[in-house]
């Protein structure tokens, strides 16, 4: 918990699970915010932002919203969804910097389109997410909150036919008076095929003109194991560019700009990437030699991320 309280490397936490739907509604209309809580109390003496994740995603859903006892109607899900962003916008107020109302909704094939594997697009269709958004704007006008709402999303991190697609949901979410603040970029990428500075720089900026923040959410980039030499020097170069290019990303005509970077876990003892990617991993800033609870290891990534916070050159 040392590095972890270290409010120089640190001021923005995300809970990665106790605040999805199956921790918080395990029962339809019966909500359980007591892991949520937990957390909170944990991190709120140290930690600035609390970027609350998320409201609805197709994953980690109750049972009872997956296998329902009487089949969904457009009318009854939708009931469901709005209630759940209400209710957990409107709980947890401004303790929350923002939320991720929803995740990723766009498919990678064909890229751009609304995810049909959702349950929420299969029965209510496209239209859930604006639903979503509607749900947690009226819990903020209603409680008078301060509480940002962002899209958030892997893939997104260049141009391509699904960022396209999420700054066309930031427009059509603007004209229709819907609140959205922001779009995160998870950004989980793997050695050598990190965009480069200028590509996701210029993304970034793309998103800020149309009047939203931008944030990297979920940064991780991995490589196979075991690493080498060269696959470290390119992991620091590739934590580099996607840092800096926050750090470059330029205002549009108001005061919005990229505003943070997250890294998805910030150990590799307890990184999502080797259960998930066979063979890979080594994705965060520092290491365990030891294992779990020893003395933990800044990477060479760790001052590639600090020179390109400081504006200073990429060391390579």
């Amino acid at each position: 918990m040392t590095e972890f309280n270290n409010t120089h490397d640190f001021e923005e936490v995300t809970p990665a699970n106790t605040m999805k739907f199956f921790a918080t509604e395990p029962e339809q209309g019966v909500f359980d915010y007591s892991g949520a809580e937990t957390f909170l109390s944990i991190v709120t003496p140290t930690k600035k932002y609390i970027r609350c994740h998320n409201l609805i995603w197709k994953s980690q859903l109750s049972s009872w919203v997956t296998s329902p006892a009487v089949p969904w109607t457009n009318a009854t899900l939708s009931a469901v969804l709005y209630n759940h962003a209400y209710n957990l916008v409107s709980h947890f107020g401004d303790a929350c910097y923002s939320w991720d109302v929803v995740n990723e909704a766009f498919a990678d094939s064909p890229a751009g389109a609304y995810d049909n594997s959702s349950i929420w697009e299969q029965i209510i269709g496209p239209e859930y997410v604006p639903m979503a958004f509607q749900a947690a704007t009226d819990a903020v006008r209603d409680g008078n909150l301060s509480v940002k709402l962002y899209y958030n999303d892997y893939g997104i991190e260049s141009a391509g036919a699904k960022s396209t697609a999420a700054q066309t949901l930031v427009s059509q979410l603007k004209a229709r008076d819907i609140q959205i603040d922001g779009v995160g970029f998870e950004s989980h990428f793997i050695v050598g095929e990190t965009p480069s500075q200028s590509a996701q720089q210029a993304n970034m900026e793309a998103f800020i003109a149309l009047g939203v923040d931008v944030v990297v959410t979920e940064l991780d980039v991995r490589l196979s194991l075991p690493p080498t030499v060269a696959t470290e020097t390119q992991q620091v170069a590739d934590f580099y560019n996607t840092v800096a290019a926050c750090v470059g990303a330029k205002k549009g005509t108001g005061s919005h700009g990229c505003v943070g970077v997250v890294v998805w876990d910030f150990v590799d003892t307890y990184s999502w990437i080797p259960t998930t990617f066979v063979g890979q991993g080594y994705g965060t800033p520092w290491l365990q030699p030891g294992g779990a609870n020893t003395t933990l290891v800044k990477k060479a990534v760790y001052d590639g991320i600090l020179e390109a916070l400081t504006g200073a050159p990429e060391a390579l």
